[in-house]
């Protein structure tokens, strides 16, 4: 789920330092949402008003909901800064939004908290809307805040289903965490509760498109939405216990093969992608890193310049953001590499360099070691 997001998102803004990113997709809901309530819910509410009336108000009340869903994943963020939690960016998409955190909470009481402070936040502004309503004549303003109490309220009600990693499920995980003391037991069965919550959606999804309602594949998508999530979070759960306690010293490659600044892409290509077959191979001359070479640089040669062009014009340089210590978590390396979309880092003992860390190695350690 988290490349889907990123993948097709931009950023937009930023508060109190956290990232505000917008998905392609939130501007397909976005423009559904617009284009509903013009053509058919405020004409209705407020009959005999100009066209135009009902499409601003229709855009303006889209955007003021999607400010809405914001504020609730604001909310779950400023939480979770609370419990030493850093928030890497919050993704505005056509299923609503999303707070990524970096890591987990350390206590079930936290984990609560993080979870409600979203459903919170969203009946606090269903009924701040709620009051407006009550509040306003003008039949085109009722209208208007009567369908953000509305949605609001709804928004809050549906993330407190109990799938995970929705804030219901969440909420589950922290009952599970603390009745057991297993946080990775929790997280898995929090999941398997999520994935068959989102089987009962796409079931009833399916009933409702075979009895005639179009709404019905609307419920399949999320539902199907929901079971890749909550699938996604049960392999983070296996990963994270399988790497609990591994340190990069007890995968990392102690023997570093490494390539000369100074050969031809050629010598590259047979002495050392073919000859041990690995995806990348550092760049080293007296013991100083110039970068990394991998079979995408080689791809972008032509073969007819292999013997030509040397190592050196084609290395990636490295950077020292790229470095971890070999006393550091193995999660955290895999985690930077994610991140930083590498596919090996240079591991320091001090400042000297002891070996390397490949997402490869990792991947083989938890295929052997991780649980069935």
């Amino acid at each position: 789920m988290e490349g889907f997001l990123r993948a097709g998102s931009l950023k937009v803004a930023s508060i109190s330092g956290i990232p505000i990113r917008v998905h392609f997709s939130w501007l397909i809901i976005f423009g559904i949402i617009s284009w509903s309530l013009s053509t058919f819910y405020f004409p209705d509410a407020a009959p005999r008003l100009p066209m135009a009336t009902y499409w601003v108000t229709g855009i303006i009340a889209s955007f003021i909901l999607f400010l809405s869903v914001m504020l609730h994943e604001l909310a779950h963020s400023f939480v979770a800064i609370r419990y030493n939690l850093s928030i890497v960016n919050i993704t505005l998409f056509i299923f609503g939004g999303v707070a990524q955190m970096r890591g987990e909470p350390n206590q079930p009481s936290a984990e609560v908290k993080i979870a409600l402070a979203g459903p919170l936040t969203s009946f606090f502004l269903a009924f701040v809307f709620l009051a407006a309503y009550q509040l306003l004549e003008n039949q085109i303003l009722k209208a208007f805040f009567q369908y953000l109490s509305r949605v609001n309220f709804i928004l809050g009600v549906f993330n407190l289903i109990p799938g995970f990693p929705m804030d219901g499920g969440r909420i589950i995980r922290a009952y599970l965490w603390n009745r057991t003391g297993d946080f990775f037991h929790a997280t898995r069965k929090a999941s398997n509760y999520g994935q068959k919550v989102a089987f009962f959606f796409i079931l009833v999804g399916l009933v409702l498109v075979f009895a005639g309602f179009a709404n019905g594949l609307w419920l399949m998508i999320l539902g199907w939405f929901l079971y890749s999530a909550a699938q996604s979070s049960y392999q983070q759960a296996s990963l994270q216990e399988t790497l609990s306690g591994v340190k990069v010293k007890d995968i990392m490659v102690r023997d570093i093969i490494f390539m000369s600044p100074e050969i031809t892409v050629e010598e590259a290509v047979y002495e050392y992608f073919l000859r041990y077959g690995f995806g990348g191979f550092p760049v080293m001359s007296n013991g100083n890193v110039y970068g990394f070479v991998t079979l995408k640089e080689v791809k972008d040669v032509p073969r007819e310049k292999w013997s030509e062009l040397k190592v050196e014009d084609i290395y990636r340089p490295h950077e020292q953001r790229l470095e971890i210590s070999m006393e550091d978590p193995a999660i955290k390396a895999l985690e930077l590499m994610i991140n930083e979309d590498a596919g090996r880092l240079i591991v320091r003992d001090d400042k000297k360099i002891v070996g390397l860390i490949t997402r490869n190695g990792i991947a083989q350690y938890v295929q052997i070691m991780g649980k069935s």
